[in-house]
């Protein structure tokens, strides 16, 4: 199989491939390396290589599993750590250090059990903490759509490697939007599970007070619910359980939806949103609309991005921070120090390092409340709420960064491009983002959709109605 061939089938597609004995999963190895030779210098999309391990499990692993032999990349932050393997979390103390992961996730033992072979790790944000992937130790990554485009972030690197055909799916995390924001910006199928759908252990029970959740960037729908069937597995301990789906999520995949009752939701507090992103969720919810369903201007309270709200989750998120500094600190035998970080990071961790128990508490109490009155809104009637991914297009490289001489003004201008998918974070409930529209300027726009707590067949089934046949616009030209 050549590169150009290898790039117009999604995951499922390859794995049947290797199935019918078309292909060997050593050539679908080839196929990732070479685009990656090809590809990454331009995206700096894969910062750590791991060809010759890829090839020897290629040559020697029984193809079993959903997706046998098919390329996968994972990133350097969150659940996809390995035992053995550098892991950086977008810090260039840690890179300095030459860490590397004393274990294994069960994440990443799941999606090797499921076939994958990992191939390398993808670029991050400075500990995962902005939504862009520029960080100072590995430089930025490039959208593929248009390279002076962020990807978005923090799974940046990941998503430009879908978006570019590297691999046909990559994992991804999410504490404030970080599946959705990149899969919006690189035009992919982003799903953020409920929470406790996929297991953070065996590390870690609760990431950011429950706000992360883990899973992938996907270009097919079929490949997102394939990957969640083999994935979604609750371990004993875990902090957070959900009742398993009544059948597995591919069987969701052209069922049928319904007649649904649908919110649409185009206002955040924070500032205005681009028009390409009002007509990127006009033009969804005519879609919707012509299928049947009712669609109507409506969405929950408790979530309107009051300033009390969003403090609490800036409260939980930089308490978080600074234990994970802390932790950082002591693998590599050394306290972070002013300068260790970017200027954002650096105040976000000291001000978390400063965070009392009770308000820390007094944060989450909020937080939960906010959960409670929004989840009301589902047990009114309605199944959806549609609302656009991001408040803008892709923004031009540079835009995010954090500067000394602009303290927080990069942290500001990313909550605000997060405004509609943090506070799903904060509620757990399961939201995706589809590749509906591309700008005027040929740039992805996605549009985000939001189901009650454990209602991912539901997004899957309204996903897959919306897919067209041949696919979305992917890879990037």
């Amino acid at each position: 199989m050549k590169p150009s061939e290898y790039t117009s089938f999604d995951a499922t597609g390859l794995a049947e491939c290797v199935s019918r004995g078309d292909v060997t999963a050593t050539e679908l190895i080839d196929c990732a390396i070479a685009l990656i030779e090809e590809r990454n210098p331009a995206l700096n999309a894969v910062i750590h290589e791991h060809f010759e391990r890829a090839r020897k499990f290629a040559a020697d692993a029984p193809a079993v599993g959903p997706f046998a032999g098919v390329p996968f990349l994972l990133k350097d932050l969150g659940g996809g750590h390995r035992a053995g393997d550098a892991i950086h979390y977008g810090s260039q103390v840690m890179k300095d250090a030459k860490h590397r992961a004393a274990t294994t996730s069960y994440l990443v033992e799941d999606f090797e059990a499921a076939g994958l072979i990992v191939v390398g790790r993808t670029n991050v944000p400075e500990l995962g903490a902005w939504t862009t992937t520029e960080p100072e130790a590995y430089g930025p990554t490039r959208n593929p759509w248009n390279t002076d485009h962020s990807s978005g972030g923090s799974s940046g690197g990941s998503a430009a490697a879908v978006a570019a055909g590297i691999v046909p799916l990559a994992h991804a995390s999410d504490g404030g939007g970080s599946i959705r924001i990149p899969a919006s910006e690189c035009g992919l199928i982003g799903l953020k599970p409920t929470r406790g759908r996929i297991s953070l252990g065996p590390d870690v029970g609760e990431a950011w007070g429950g706000l992360v959740s883990e899973f992938a960037v996907t270009r097919s729908v079929r490949d997102t619910a394939r990957l969640l069937d083999a994935v979604a597995k609750p371990r004993p301990g875990d902090p957070y359980s959900i009742a398993p789906p009544a059948r597995p999520y591919a069987r969701e995949v052209g069922a049928a939806c319904g007649e649904l009752r649908i919110g649409i939701n185009t206002a955040v507090p924070s500032g205005p949103i681009d028009p390409e992103c009002q007509i990127a969720v006009e033009a969804a919810a005519r879609a919707l609309e012509d299928r049947g369903h009712n669609v109507e201007v409506a969405r929950p309270e408790g979530l309107e991005g009051t300033p009390e709200f969003t403090e609490a989750i800036v409260a939980v998120i930089a308490s978080h921070q600074a234990r994970d500094v802390e932790r950082l600190g002591a693998y590599r035998g050394r306290e972070f120090r002013e300068g260790d970080l970017d200027p954002d990071n650096w105040l976000l961790t000291t001000a978390g390092q400063q965070m009392s128990a009770t308000r820390y508490l007094e944060a989450l109490e909020k937080l939960h409340a906010a959960q409670r009155q929004a989840a009301r809104w589902w047990q009114q009637g309605f199944d959806l709420l549609i609302t656009p991914t991001l408040t803008n297009p892709p923004p031009k490289i540079g835009t995010l960064v954090p500067h000394a001489d602009r303290p927080l003004e990069a942290f500001t201008r990313s909550s605000h491009q997060a405004g509609f998918t943090a506070p799903f974070n904060v509620t757990g409930q399961p939201a995706l983002s589809l590749p509906l529209h591309w700008s005027a300027d040929g740039l992805p726009v996605g549009v985000q959709f939001v189901a009650a707590t454990g209602r991912e067949d539901l997004l899957l089934r309204v996903a897959s109605d919306l897919e067209p046949s041949e696919g979305w616009r992917c890879p990037a030209p």
